[in-house]
């Protein structure tokens, strides 16, 4: 994602975050003015139907009434006759508003005869003259079509109320549908927000990994690593720096090992030169250096010593001693004595236990306790040859840190001053 600065990539980021809450949310309003709209409009044609239903109720239950009055005698027919007719011109009107708000034929068909028998009883009425009090036929045909309005009413109510109860599964379909989509919408969301929240602070961290990495290596004095980052930002630029850094520090481990072997050799030759047993070791008793006189001695090889410690070597148990007190007063110890016993190779160790195994078989059935003694004596073990014996000194090389003290120790078969 292109050559982007890290304050670019970040701010870029949060803008990218904001942009999918930003989406999110008018999603989820998107969602909810959908489901207000669809409510209102449900209302909205509920309402006018339910507006509409009771003034039809309403004038047809006035035309029964006006019908019926019109049987009274005395009464000013023609006057109820005109209120009539307003009345069914107020029902078909009303019907007419009513067929337009429904779609469903089961509930146009009730309306369309109603509006059959309003019509049918208008027309009645506009030629119908009541000057014979006598027309009995005309009173009952108003009489009849009065009814059949009631009664068709009756059927559209009932067809209404099933279509009330169907407005009522679609308002809870409606929000069944809503509560779905959102619920798509905020899932995909927290993912969308999980991926994100993964991916994005990675891309960002891994570059400080690497370099944490390879911090890790140059602690364990590992120069032969570098940090890997091909963006041109800000942590590029450490990345250069830091891979510079490692390289100088790389030739300058690689000089100061060249003088270290420089300064061993000369060190080796003027150790060798003195002609003298020469041991160094560090402050944990571990050997660091021996010369030629002393490997002579001891009739060991250097792999066999260096970088162990002088308990698990061939290293006498006096010169073991002398360097446990150093180490411990972080002292000089000057003039010790110190005695290097002869190391047997094998031949001459198979050769001794074979005298040892005679011995020990001639001294087998003697039961006097005093010729036992004697014998006992006779069977011992001659005591091992000396190879030197002397005196050692040790003298301590102080370090910044008591960890980093060396000491030197020089022996010699006469005392000596330093």
């Amino acid at each position: 994602m292109m050559n982007l600065s890290l304050k670019n990539r970040v701010a870029l980021s949060f803008v990218f975050a904001n942009v999918v809450i930003l989406v999110l949310s008018f999603i989820v309003f998107h969602f909810l003015d959908s489901l207000g709209s669809e409510f209102e409009s449900i209302t909205e044609q509920s309402n006018e139907a339910t507006m509409a239903t009771d003034r039809i109720r309403i004038s047809a239950v006035s035309i029964l009434k006006h019908q019926r009055r019109m049987l009274v005698p005395a009464t000013d027919k023609r006057e109820l006759q005109e209120q009539i007719i307003a009345l069914c011109d107020a029902v078909k009107t009303e019907l007419d508003n009513l067929d337009s708000l429904y779609e469903n034929p089961e509930i146009k068909r009730p309306l369309t005869q109603m509006g059959s028998y309003v019509e049918s009883l208008r027309l009645i009425l506009s030629k119908a003259t009541f000057e014979d009090e006598g027309d009995e036929q005309e009173f009952s045909s108003v009489g009849d079509l009065a009814d059949k309005i009631l009664e068709a009413y009756s059927d559209f109510s009932n067809v209404q109320y099933i279509e009330n109860q169907g407005r009522k599964e679609r308002y809870e379909e409606v929000i069944k549908d809503v509560k779905k989509n959102m619920m798509i919408t905020l899932i995909v969301g927290l993912l969308g927000t999980i991926i994100l929240g993964l991916i994005v602070p990675g891309k960002i961290a891994l570059p400080f990994k690497k370099i944490k990495d390879t911090l890790r290596e140059l602690q364990d004095c590992k120069f032969d690593v570098s940090i890997y980052y091909n963006q041109n930002d800000e942590i590029g630029e450490i990345a250069t720096e830091m891979n510079k850094m490692i390289h100088s520090i790389k030739v300058f481990e690689e000089l100061r090992t060249d003088k270290i072997s420089v300064e061993n050799r000369k060190f080796d030759a003027l150790a060798n030169m003195v002609k003298r047993p020469i041991l160094v070791a560090n402050a944990s008793g571990e050997i660091i250096y021996m010369n030629n006189q002393l490997y002579s001695l001891l009739g060991c090889q250097s792999e066999q010593v260096l970088g162990k410690p002088m308990k698990e070597t061939r290293i006498p148990k006096d010169i073991v001693h002398i360097y446990e007190l150093a180490i411990k007063r972080r002292s000089k110890i000057e003039n010790e004595d110190v005695e290097i016993p002869k190391v047997l190779d094998e031949a001459e160790k198979a050769e001794k236990a074979e005298k040892k195994d005679k011995a020990e078989k001639k001294d087998k059935g003697k039961e006097a306790d005093g010729a036992q003694d004697g014998r006992d004596g006779d069977a011992k073990e001659a005591p091992a040859e000396t190879v030197f014996k002397g005196y050692a000194t040790v003298i301590p090389i102080r370090g910044k840190d008591s960890s980093l003290d060396y000491y030197l120790m020089v022996m010699s078969t006469e005392a000596i001053a330093f």
